[in-house]
């Protein structure tokens, strides 16, 4: 063997030596293989009423759309079926233009579809009008499996 030869084979043990021993070093000092960072939710914790009513016939949409709105902060105090079964996209009704939660309610459920009608008589700042499309908007939390006729 010659002298460039010898070498070779020593530059292979040690490079055989370390990938041998990786694992074990990796275990010996803690490390660890990188784990995708959490998902951070932002919760609102946004003051006013809101009311869910189930405007598509999907059986279940106002409970899962109410699980969804409280996961993230809102105070929904009432869940119904409303008379027109047939929106395609979720829409939201404001009874008092001047609530601070609006905005946060309308990028909570991913739309722009939001309609002012002023009532003195309200009981609630603002109404979801559930559309098919809610799946697409709560698919993260699927919210809760009761009150499922509404």
């Amino acid at each position: 063997m010659n002298v460039q030869s010898i070498q070779a084979c020593k530059k292979l043990r040690k490079a055989l030596t370390i990938l041998t021993l990786l694992p074990v070093a990796t275990a010996f000092c803690g490390c660890e293989e990188e784990k995708p960072a959490p998902v951070v939710r932002k919760v609102h914790n946004i003051k006013g009423e809101v009311e869910v009513l189930n405007s598509c016939s999907m059986k279940g949409a106002a409970t899962q759309m109410r699980a969804f709105l409280r996961n993230n902060g809102f105070d929904v105090v009432h869940i119904g079926n409303d008379r027109l079964q047939n929106y395609d996209e979720t829409i939201i009704v404001l009874r008092n233009p001047e609530w601070e939660g609006a905005q946060a309610l309308a990028a909570t459920l991913k739309t722009k579809n939001v309609l002012v009608l002023l009532d003195k008589n309200a009981t609630v700042d603002a109404v979801v009008h559930t559309g098919r499309d809610f799946q697409q908007i709560i698919e993260p939390d699927q919210g809760e499996q009761n009150d499922s006729n509404k």
